[in-house]
């Protein structure tokens, strides 16, 4: 079998590139589905979707190991475990968000997670704060506001928390991977899902689950693995700018999949918000993307 990731014909692989991380975003976008459609708390959730998940995750990273004749660590080191337990936390928050509030507003409040990295990394390492990375997260953050300020009194206002929570914590885990670069990030997601199985066993009760709800559990790990293998195969494949456009697209396949699956609409202010959010974060992932393309095109002529 071919290693995907070899040297191809250029187009092949930029085709493929794309289908793999628009694949991923859609399966990634199913997660507030599949979280609201499991009658289980959201600790026995993470329990389950940790234990299938850290098994096929683990699996394709020996897999990767064994095509690169071994030469790719599995020693995490401090910098690793930390990233686990970080990614661990996140997770936490990110599932039982889905519990508390509207599918539409986890995933546009998600979606600001690029700008809340750039304000993260210019206030811990001074790394520097572009124009159009500052007007989009202006922008974004009034949408988000529009979404929580209709929060009040609702009830989803501990959902929208939970979801901002979330979304400070990928920020910093963005920030670590990148501060990290030996550290091996996809062994690193394995132990954290592994992490959330074990805290799931020794704080709920894992095994009081219904047949239908076992079934969506299995379902849940095995689209984590999915989304995490497609992603990282894809984004080997096409430029970073690229990767970032299409990883965007994950927010309005997850509100297109809550109203198909579960007939789920927001509310007017949650729709007003997330197409603010989504306008700031479509503009500032394609003009990276514009931005890439024409000095790809420079480099070549020249």
């Amino acid at each position: 079998m071919t290693d995907i990731a070899a040297p191809t014909d250029s187009t092949a692989e930029r085709t493929l590139g794309i289908l793999l991380v628009s694949s991923s975003a859609a399966v990634f976008g199913l997660t507030g589905v599949l979280t609201k459609s499991i009658h289980a708390d959201p600790l026995t959730i993470i329990c389950w979707r940790g234990f299938v998940g850290s098994i096929l995750v683990a699996l394709y990273v020996l897999w990767r190991r064994h095509r690169s004749g071994g030469r790719e660590t599995l020693r995490l080191g401090w910098r690793g475990w930390l990233l686990a337990v970080e990614g661990a936390l996140a997770s936490i928050a990110f599932i039982s968000a889905f519990k508390f509030t509207f599918v539409a507003n986890v995933a546009v409040i998600y979606a600001t997670a690029p700008f809340v990295t750039a304000l993260l990394a210019w206030v811990l390492t001074r790394e520097p704060f572009r124009l159009q990375t500052m007007v989009a997260a202006a922008v974004s953050l009034c949408g988000v506001a529009i979404m929580i300020w209709s929060g009040f009194g609702t009830g989803n206002l501990f959902g929208d928390g939970l979801a901002l929570l979330m979304t400070i914590g990928s920020g910093l885990y963005m920030i670590m991977v990148r501060a990290f670069r030996d550290t091996p990030v996809v062994w690193a997601g394995a132990v954290s899902a592994f992490l959330l199985f074990v805290l799931g066993w020794f704080v709920t009760d894992p095994l009081a689950v219904s047949t239908r709800d076992a079934v969506l559990l299995v379902t849940f790990g095995a689209s984590f693995a999915l989304s995490s293998i497609l992603w990282t195969e894809g984004a080997r494949l096409i430029p970073a700018a690229e990767s970032g456009l299409l990883g965007s697209a994950e927010v309005p396949f997850a509100i297109l999949f809550a109203f198909l699956f579960l007939g789920e609409v927001a509310p007017a202010a949650s729709m007003i918000g997330g197409a603010i959010v989504l306008c700031a974060v479509f503009a500032h992932a394609g003009r990276d993307w514009l931005m890439a393309r024409s000095q790809r095109m420079a480099s070549n002529i020249s």
